[in-house]
């Protein structure tokens, strides 16, 4: 394309995509399934070990440090907006009493997210998935959309969030993932094609058995539970494994050897220098 819409500011943005593009074209990040040849690096809430989680900025600045994914989390405002917030309250991160889905997005808009980071950054809004899609559609990264369904069952939050990804024709640039495995298999109901994964923290046996059996294209356990029998029953089913939160060196190395998909971490900088040499 001769020009795009970026995310990332400055006169570097043209030098900056571009780049980045060819590194993502020389890695061959076809992250469908049976695509993918290299651990991949995915930014947890964006680069949220450094910036503020779930932030345009956080986005921008996983980006810039080498992130091949951005994991996000969508809720319902209390008008039907797709808006990205992880936890289901808005004290931790807005200082705020009530959940999420108890402001419409005006309201929501009007918060500081900023959370720990207190002025530091400046004021921070809730971004909406609509936003975002409108500022990285153009660029190559693909986006982990988690469903937070896990407590408040948002009915309807499948079928519009899949509009919105059809919208801006991103089909093969999404995962879709959630602790709430009825949602997964919602999505699959839609969209049949479209990669999906089965979060978890617990220790399931027969994982990679579940997966399949559910029609998944992926498991995203948490990281202690992932060992390299774990991945092997995962690819015997057909199954990759895209694990959270790694935030260490050492086991960025240790699940890049042993065949896991994506890492998801805090810090996307520090992944980018621990998957390289095994790409």
């Amino acid at each position: 394309q001769d020009s795009c819409r970026c995310a990332v500011s400055g006169d570097r943005t043209s030098q900056r995509f571009y780049g980045m593009l060819a590194e993502y074209q020389k890695r061959r990040l076809y992250f469908a399934v049976g695509g993918i040849t290299v651990t991949l690096n995915f930014a947890h809430r964006g680069f949220s070990g450094q910036f503020p989680e779930n932030t345009m900025l956080a986005f921008e600045k996983a980006v810039e440090a080498g992130a091949d994914g951005i994991e996000l989390d969508v809720q319902f405002s209390k008008d039907g907006e797709l808006v990205i917030m992880h936890d289901e309250t808005l004290n931790r991160t807005a200082g705020v009493d009530g959940f999420v889905k108890d402001y419409t997005l005006e309201q929501l808009k009007a918060m500081d997210v900023s959370g720990k980071w207190g002025d530091r950054y400046g004021s921070m809004e809730i971004p909406t998935l609509r936003e975002y899609f409108e500022h990285f559609k153009d660029l190559p990264v693909i986006t982990n959309i988690e469903l937070k369904t896990g407590i408040f069952p948002y009915p309807g939050i499948e079928e519009r969030t899949l509009e919105m990804i059809r919208e801006y024709e991103l089909e093969n640039k999404i995962i879709i993932s959630s602790f709430n495995h009825y949602s997964c298999l919602k999505m699959k109901e839609l969209d049949e094609k479209m990669p999906c994964g089965l979060l978890e923290e617990s220790w399931i046996v027969g994982a990679g058995k579940y997966g399949r059996k559910l029609g998944m294209d992926f498991l995203h356990p948490a990281y202690p539970m992932v060992t390299e029998s774990y991945v092997q029953d995962a690819a015997d089913h057909g199954l990759k494994v895209n694990t959270w939160t790694v935030n260490d060196w050492d086991s960025m190395e240790y699940f890049a050897k042993i065949g896991v998909n994506a890492i998801i971490g805090n810090f996307p900088d520090l992944a980018e220098k621990a998957l390289n040499p095994y790409r």
